[in-house]
């Protein structure tokens, strides 16, 4: 299975760092956000990465060609340093597609970009790069598998600090409680396609508010609802929480570190995907594009 990550972005709402840095290569401790994202992934198996590049790209790039693994592994070194021996790596089953996809492109345009990039895989994930939670990700496979749905992301409660406030007719203030307190789900960024995703693409759209519109209405999109650690790095003031749990020792997403502490092994492949789906599944997706089609066609007669 292969994970495509959007990390082309200019993440103009942390200035702080993109004026030099592609948000994605903003460090928690040694490494780039991106590079935990992926550890997160490696974890559970997946390890065909795709790199949806843009804005500073080079960076990206310049980073993996350069990879120094000493930086998060243990090592001895002797002979005066001029021998180095790793006590284990990290990127050694890591295969990772570089693909520049534009500056200015939005979401859609990068995954249209790389769809030749997927082989014949049925199913694959798709992210947003400046995201990290602590999900176990073959439950949620297996969820998506079991809706066959075309789409799903993961729902999460809002990390933010605001308030929610209700408020009646009149004006009066009915309710007023934090939003991580609240019945509102957002958008966490973890997305899981099936290849039936790129007939609903259509030019100059965006994923969110294009395609996943209309696999909406088709009811073809499904939301994996989770409660437990999620959080983003879009301004400078989440930045510093990474950080300081980074510091502390308390890194919820890096599930490969619980594991290790435990003295587990690695977990097994995911579950809940497959090359190819069920027959009965394949002939519900055929019929579904079929309908698709025609109803484009007559949608284009109408506007002619």
């Amino acid at each position: 299975m292969k994970v495509v990550l959007f990390c082309g972005g200019l993440g103009t709402r942390l200035a702080e760092y993109s004026q030099t840095l592609p948000k994605a290569m903003v460090e928690i401790g040694y490494r780039p956000i991106l590079w935990h994202l992926m550890k997160y992934y490696a974890h559970y198996g997946i390890t065909d990465f795709i790199l949806c590049l843009g804005y500073r790209g080079d960076c990206i790039k310049n980073y993996f060609r350069h990879y120094d693994e000493c930086l998060s592994n243990d090592f001895v070194l002797t002979r005066g340093g001029r021998k180095v021996a790793l006590k284990n790596r990290d990127i050694d089953k890591w295969s990772i597609t570089f693909a520049d996809t534009g500056l200015q492109s939005n979401l859609a345009q990068r995954l249209r970009c790389v769809e030749k990039y997927l082989g014949d895989d049925d199913v694959f994930l798709a992210n947003y790069s400046d995201g990290l939670t602590d999900l176990p990700l073959p439950a949620y496979l297996e969820y998506f598998c079991r809706t066959g749905k075309v789409a799903s992301f993961l729902a999460v409660r809002p990390s933010q600090t605001f308030h929610l406030v209700s408020i009646d007719e009149d004006g009066a203030v009915q309710d007023i409680r934090p939003a991580t307190e609240s019945d509102v789900w957002i958008n966490g960024g973890f997305f899981a396609f099936r290849r039936e995703i790129f007939s609903y693409l259509r030019d100059g759209e965006d994923l969110v508010d294009g395609a996943l519109q209309r696999l909406l209405v088709d009811r073809q999109l499904s939301a994996y609802r989770y409660r437990g650690f999620w959080s983003c790095m879009d301004t400078f003031k989440e930045k510093r929480v990474f950080d300081a749990l980074y510091e502390s020792g308390r890194m919820p997403w890096a599930v490969w570190e619980s594991a290790r502490q435990n003295g587990h092994d690695l977990p097994a492949k995911p579950l809940g995907w497959r090359k190819s789906a069920t027959s009965s599944q394949a002939a519900a997706r055929q019929d579904r594009g079929a309908k698709a089609a025609v109803s484009e066609s007559r949608s284009r007669t109408l506007s002619a």
